[in-house]
């Protein structure tokens, strides 16, 4: 009996250092935090309102550099019909020659000036000048827009 008493005295005793030496241990971290934030007081309040700050500026620029979206709508021709009909009414309206509704159609296939002036056998100031009317004409500034407005008038197939 007295050794078991011994073994449960013995336990207990270093029980209660180990928890004597964990109180200490607390006790002296508690210390040194405390030393450090009185110490170090400034610096620690600098750094959090830089970590404040530097956390707002890069949330303000996400926020602000977000692309907007803008939605565009633009009517497209894409099928073209069975058979074309040149609307006469229009190519009268604007006052088209021949010559220079030829220069459109060989425009929407998408020959350049210079291939236009060899297949028609003209010079390249003559097809720049027929292009030039033709932009007066249907009121654009391109060869893209001046194909769309004319397709869309039914100018060329």
């Amino acid at each position: 009996m007295s050794i078991i008493f011994r073994f449960i005295s013995k336990n207990t005793s270093i029980t209660l250092y180990g928890i004597s030496l964990a109180a200490l241990l607390l006790l002296l971290k508690w210390l040194e935090l405390r030393f450090i934030i009185i110490n170090h007081a400034f610096e620690i309040y600098a750094g959090s309102i830089a970590i404040l700050f530097t956390s707002l500026g890069i949330w303000l620029a996400l926020k602000f550099s977000k692309p907007k979206t803008i939605l565009i709508e633009k009517e497209v021709y894409r099928d073209k019909p069975d058979h074309f009909v040149l609307n006469k009414t229009e190519l009268y309206r604007l006052n088209i020659s021949k010559r220079e509704l030829e220069v459109l159609q060989l425009m929407a296939s998408g020959l350049s000036n210079q291939e236009i002036a060899n297949r028609l056998f003209v010079s390249l100031n003559t097809i720049k000048t027929h292009s030039s009317k033709l932009f007066e004409k249907l009121e654009v500034s391109r060869r893209t827009q001046a194909i769309e407005v004319s397709k869309r008038l039914q100018l060329i197939p």
